[in-house]
Order: C-alpha cells, then structure tokens, then sequence
C-alpha cells in the first residue's frame, strides 16, 4: 500500500508542475497577445495619418494647379520665379523678395487643410519653374521634339512642392506639370485671306521667336541691334526652327516703301485654303475654342490679359464689329468685325479678325495676326509682327487651357 501511495503522489506532483507549466505558458502568451494588439493599434494609428498627409499634400497640389490655371502664378518666363501659397487670409501674406510672389489660401475660413504655414518655411506650398542648377534657363515640354525636354522650346514647366501634415506625420510631394499645347495650325506671321497692302516701314517675320523677344524689336527689321535677330549665336531672338512664312495671302501681295518681310519663305500669295475659323488655327473644334473665349462682348474690356471675343450683335462670323484696341494685352483675340490698332499696341498671342485690319501709327505684335479680311487687309506705318509658336501657345493657354501632370513623386 505504501508503494501505491507514493505512486499516486508522485504523479499528484507532475501533474501539479504540468498544470503550472501550462497556466504559465498562458499567462506569457496572453501578454504577447496584448502587446501585439497594442503594437498594431499603434501602427494602424500611424499609418492613418501617413495616409492623411499624403491625401492633404494632394489637396495642396490641387490648390497650386488653381492659382496656375488662374493667372495668379506668373507666367513671366523669369527662371528665378518663386510663388509661396500660405495658410493665412488675405491681406496677411508675409513680405516677400524681388522674383517672389505671396499668395493667401482660397481655402474656406476656419477649415483650413494643413499643406502649408503661415511663415515661410521648407513646408510652405511652393510653385516655380523647373530649371537647370544655377536658376538660368527653364526646362520647356515641347511634344514637336523627339526629346520634349528642353530649354528653348515648347511650354514651361512647372514644379510644385506640397507638404501634408496630420498628427505626427508629414509627407512632400514634388509634382511637374505643364500646360496643355494646342495643336497650331498658323499659316505664317500675318496670314490674310484676302489680298495685302504692305507699307510704309511695316515689318512680318515669319521666322520662330522666342516668348522672352522684348516689345518692340524688329521695328528695325531683322538684322542689327534691336533686331529680331540681333545675336543668332544667343539665339537672340529667333529659336532656329519651326519657321514659317512673313506674309501668307489669299490674294496678291502688294509692297512698297520701307516696308520689309523675312521668314522661310519670305512670303507666299495666291494661296488656297483660308480657315474656316479661329478654331481651325488652334486645331479645337468650335464648342472647344467658345470654351476657352467665352461669350462675345459688345465693347473692348479695360484688361485685355485674357482671351477675348469681342461680337457686337452675336452672330458669329458675320464680321458686322468695329473694334480699337489700344495698349497692350495678350492671350487670344478674336474679332468678329474690323480692328484698328491704335498707335502703341502690342500684342503677345494671337490676334483673329473677321474683318479687316488698320493700324493707325505703330503697333507690335508677337504670335500670329490673322485677317480674314473682306476687301484689302492694310499693313502699314510702324507695324511689326514676329511669329512666335510659343508666345500663341503659352498666352492662350495661360488664360484657359488645361493642366497635364509631367511626373509626381514623393521625396524626404
């Protein structure tokens, strides 16, 4: 009996030591249960907020492609351009330098999304031109190049930089957009679909500008200083490609006194094929190119930086407008009706009239002027057109056009 009593304790105490063994083990693995679940709440938590910064820092994207579409950022060409979109009202944007412009959130008063500060910071919402390392030359998107990267043709591009905050997290985006180009289709620097009366010390250069071309050059011609190709190793002013002709006509091409043209060719007459619109030049269909004008208006604006259609009864084409223009503007006008250009206007764009065209004194004119002219389109005093593929491009498309992202990527 002994025996069997100590047998039977023996196996109480491993049974004993089993079940502690095994409340222990339960005991540790209920506790590595607890501290994953609160390790992965804490990684749920974080990864919320990455996932809200980056959603902010593309609400901020989208405010800065905006204040592009708007005008607001400048268009000015100038490679050391710098906008600064802050988290303030109007009226309370810090003071900034000489290439620098500040602009105040448009977002709503009191729901502010955090993609930006109220200082100038590293995470300030930031627009500027995509340049080489010293700030000198902008690099342009030009889909006419077999590499549309470069720094001479085609439309700017722009960098946009947006920081998204949310809780302890922060996220940058870097995203390079550029504007929509047009599909031109200009006939030379004055196409006219009627014949031209070419006078006095006029001067159209077809050959293909540059947007940065100074007002007034080429009232000289061509060659020499203050010409439109005063410097060609600078390319100062011409690009060296996409060239057309100085004077495309309808009609003969009649010339005398001073007045010159130049381009590849110099000019062309007798020609067939006059648009049917405006809308075949920038290659959109009607509804596309009303779109982008708008509704006609009965009197010239005060601004004419924008695309304008200028109708005085509404019914388009019928050429029944008389129209002067005086001062300087840019972007797309179009005419239904007869232009006269007042002494001192210049133009960077494109210039479309139903009628026919007079300039009384000087005027300067860089993109295309295109006259579909009812009798004799009237090119004389000291008018100056030089053609400039990019000056129609950029111009038309900064008062209306549409926003393509080029790349988007995240960065430290």
């Amino acid at each position: 009996m002994y025996g069997s009593m100590h047998q039977t304790s023996n196996e109480r105490g491993a049974a004993l030591v089993i079940a502690l063994m095994v409340l222990l083990i339960l005991v540790t693995v209920s506790a590595a249960l607890v501290t994953t679940s609160i390790v992965n709440t804490r990684l749920s938590g974080t990864d919320q907020q990455r996932a809200k910064a980056l959603d902010i820092a593309e609400a901020g994207v989208a405010e800065a492609v905006s204040r592009i579409k708007s005008g607001e950022v400048p268009g000015n060409n100038d490679p050391r351009m710098v906008t600064k979109i802050f988290l303030v009202n109007a009226g309370s944007v810090p003071v900034l330098g000489a290439d620098s412009t500040g602009l105040a959130t448009v977002q709503p008063a009191g729901n502010w999304l955090n993609y930006s500060t109220t200082t100038r910071t590293a995470k300030t919402l930031t627009v500027q031109y995509k340049t080489d390392a010293n700030r000198a030359s902008i690099y342009k998107f030009d889909v006419n190049k077999s590499f549309p990267i470069n720094t001479l043709t085609g439309m700017p591009i722009y960098q946009i930089t947006s920081t998204g905050v949310a809780g302890q997290a922060a996220r940058t985006l870097q995203v390079e957009v550029v504007s929509q180009p047009f599909n031109l289709n200009i006939k030379g620097a004055l196409a006219s679909g009627v014949q031209v009366k070419f006078t006095g010390n006029a001067f159209a250069c077809g050959y293909n500008h540059r947007i940065e071309t100074p007002a007034n050059t080429g009232d000289v011609g061509r060659a020499g200083a203050g010409g439109c190709n005063e410097d060609p190793a600078q390319n100062h002013w011409e690009v060296g490609s996409n060239d057309l002709t100085g004077i495309w006509s309808g009609g003969p091409v009649n010339s005398n006194g001073a007045a010159s043209r130049d381009g590849n060719p110099p000019e062309q007459a007798g020609q067939v094929g006059f648009y049917a619109g405006p809308w075949d030049a920038l290659g959109l269909s009607q509804a596309q190119f009303f779109a982008l004008t708008g509704p006609g208006q009965a009197t010239v604006p005060g601004n004419l930086n924008a695309n304008t259609y200028l109708d005085n009864d509404g019914t388009t084409q019928n050429a029944s407008g008389n129209f002067n223009v005086t001062g300087t503007g840019s972007g797309l006008l179009y005419v239904d009706g007869d232009l006269t250009m007042n002494a001192g206007f210049t133009w960077r764009g494109l210039i479309y009239v139903e009628g026919d065209v007079k300039i009384n004194g000087s005027a300067w004119v860089l993109g295309s002027l295109i006259c579909k002219g009812q009798t004799e389109t009237k090119f004389n005093g000291g008018a100056t057109i030089l053609y400039s593929y990019d000056a129609i491009s950029q111009y038309v498309s900064r008062y209306g056009g549409s926003i393509s992202n080029l790349a988007w990527r995240e960065v430290p």
